[in-house]
């Protein structure tokens, strides 16, 4: 049977047991829905190969090929990572545009006896909404920002007011990236298709009534654009602005970077960047402080130095709705803080 969905919302609250992705690995990798399991009918070599006989020889063999090459690929997956799948078990399968890759899929695990579904439109469908979404409707959303100097823990603080219970957009997290010269947390960030899934995501679960709160940012988070609904709402918001003694900040950062230190030519290569604003000899310092081993230094320094300047220029002419002036960053202090600020709205 096909399934409908009109909204995110309504994906979210089906209730299916799990959502499968029968999609190649390559549109897998690129975006799908968040949460899905990539059990692949066709692999990117056979997608390839049954598209090139449909096109240059004979349709009826293309077809032919691709539902043994199905069957083949369904069987692995049924023996492998489905084994274990009780008789209620309830799966919602989806492909390019819910058209014979999905609905064979699905119709093989019918046969067995789950009850299967397939989302009509398939992924087209569901990226459509979040274009939706993200890209043409304004957000309903009540949104206050988290501003503040690079190394205020800006980003720890958004957790503890998620603790807090207070609600949250992490758009770093879903950036895989920290937001600064440093940026990478180690990981690939993901395609920008992924990313709007994530946030399109993260606000369908979260109430619009209730203040959300979210990191300031650029319209960049790394290598990948905010989409322009949220960036919108994120430019017409209130925002608390976050200050703390540079010693504090500096420690933040010496802790929260650990990848970082422990990658000299990384470091020497993101120092070597900032040769354009503060010149060779200043540069020549910071990488001697590294050398040294002197991180607190270094931080100190570049706080100093580079990132505060750069924010006072950038800052936002508003007046913040409040200031948290923190005597310091640590988890005691900004826990508090949270807490006063999830009260406050």
């Amino acid at each position: 049977m096909s399934v409908r969905i009109t909204s995110l919302s309504d994906l979210a609250a089906l209730g299916f047991d799990d959502i499968i992705d029968a999609r190649s690995p390559s549109e897998y990798a690129e975006d799908r829905i968040p949460g899905a399991i990539s059990l692949p009918v066709l692999n990117d070599e056979e997608r390839a190969q049954v598209g090139t006989i449909y096109v240059q020889e004979d349709p009826f063999k293309a077809r032919k090929i691709g539902a043994a090459l199905v069957a083949r690929n369904a069987a692995t997956h049924i023996q492998g990572p489905l084994a274990d799948r009780e008789g209620g078990w309830k799966p919602l399968v989806y492909c390019w545009r819910g058209g014979q890759r999905s609905n064979s899929f699905a119709s093989i695990l019918s046969q067995i006896g789950w009850r299967a579904d397939v989302i009509e439109g398939g992924y087209r469908t569901y990226r459509r909404l979040v274009v939706d979404m993200l890209h043409r409707a304004p957000l309903p959303h009540r949104l206050m920002l988290i501003d503040g100097g690079t190394g205020t823990a800006k980003t720890r603080l958004l957790h503890h007011i998620a603790a807090a219970g207070g609600q949250v957009l992490d758009l770093e997290g879903l950036a895989s990236h920290r937001g600064s010269l440093f940026g990478m947390v180690g990981e690939e960030q993901p395609s920008q298709k992924a990313f709007e899934s994530g946030i399109a995501m993260a606000l369908t679960r979260l109430d619009p009534a209730r203040v959300t709160f979210v990191e300031a940012e650029s319209s960049k988070v790394g290598d990948l654009l905010v989409p322009p609904s949220l960036w919108k709402a994120m430019l017409a918001s209130p925002y608390v602005e976050v200050t703390a003694p540079i010693a504090a900040r500096a420690e933040h950062l010496v802790t929260s970077y650990p990848d970082i230190v422990d990658d000299a030519d990384r470091l020497a290569r993101t120092l070597d960047r900032l040769v354009k604003y503060h010149g060779r000899e200043v540069v020549g310092d910071w990488h001697e402080l590294a050398q040294d081993g002197n991180w607190a230094g270094l931080a100190h320094d570049l706080v100093e130095t580079h990132y505060d300047p750069r924010y006072k220029r950038i800052r936002r002419e508003a007046e913040p709705e409040r200031v948290l002036d923190l005597a310091d960053l640590t988890d005691a202090t900004l826990a508090e803080a949270a807490k006063a600020l999830v009260a406050s709205v």
